[in-house]
């Protein structure tokens, strides 16, 4: 684990959550080396395994924030990185970065970032009450159909749209970047010409658009100092037993691909 808590105002946070993405995708990606702008912030193994708290956006988004992230898959107490102050918590440690907040992101705002949300599925949309709940933790929140998950360029669309905000920060204002990635969600056929039907393959080809997207983003990023969390929320199941689709209790669903680490400035 990293030491969150070392990481708090001096360096900048970055959140991607790819909506939907099965590790077993994840890793077949790296292994074939599709993904080498997202391998650069990942350990030489690839994608470690995980256990995502929810089993769809909402409830895995809603754990997040409060400082649940995606659970090591082994046995055993395992320090978090950050964490509300609430009595009785066994999973924070000396590397834990803790805020008395009801939220991380107020917390990191009360730190003096930046907090921006880019939003990707309807969770994030701001279009009904509930989906203004998780936008609304955010200073700032963006959505338009363009970042959604029926256009085929929303990768590029969500990257650019950061690069843009990114560069409009003064660098030393600390920012809490989250950014919910809508391309590995269904539909992900519209990213596979000639694919009539979402599956592992036509998801894996969301997770190259997004990783050629990124490549353009991290060209300027990389030149500030980042603490990075890459994970998805949950997975999806695609017929295995005749399951289809997320909110259910799968393996392909509860399994999650996640990384995280420090990115000092101006290492590419």
């Amino acid at each position: 684990m990293i030491d969150a808590k070392g990481a708090l105002g001096r360096c900048d946070v970055l959140f991607l959550t790819f909506d939907s993405l099965r590790l077993d995708v994840a890793q077949e990606a790296f292994r074939r080396g599709e993904i080498p702008n997202f391998a650069r912030l990942l350990p030489p193994g690839g994608w470690e395994e995980r256990h995502s708290p929810g089993s769809f956006t909402y409830a895995a988004h809603q754990a997040f924030f409060a400082g649940f992230l995606p659970t090591p898959a082994t046995p055993g107490r395992h320090e978090r990185l950050f964490a509300l102050s609430f009595p009785g918590s066994l999973t924070s440690g000396p590397r834990t970065c803790l805020f008395d907040a009801p939220d991380i992101v107020g917390g990191f705002a009360a730190a003096g970032y930046r907090t921006i949300c880019i939003g990707g599925v309807g969770f994030f949309n701001q279009q009904t009450p509930v989906a203004r709940v998780l936008p609304g933790l955010f200073q700032e929140s963006f959505w338009t159909p363009a970042l959604g998950v029926a256009d085929p360029q929303s990768a590029r669309n969500q990257f650019a749209l950061a690069a843009e905000l990114l560069a409009r920060s003064p660098p030393d204002r600390r920012v809490f970047l989250f950014m919910n990635l809508s391309a590995t969600h269904e539909p992900t056929r519209i990213h596979l010409p000639g694919a009539t039907e979402d599956s592992p393959e036509t998801q894996r080809a969301a997770l190259r658009d997004l990783d050629a997207a990124f490549g353009d983003f991290w060209a300027c990023a990389r030149l500030r100092p980042w603490l990075h969390i890459l994970c998805a929320d949950h997975g999806e199941a695609f017929g295995e037993d005749g399951w289809s689709g997320h909110r259910i209790g799968r393996p392909e669903v509860w399994t999650v691909p996640y990384a995280e680490g420090i990115h000092e400035a101006g290492i590419s």
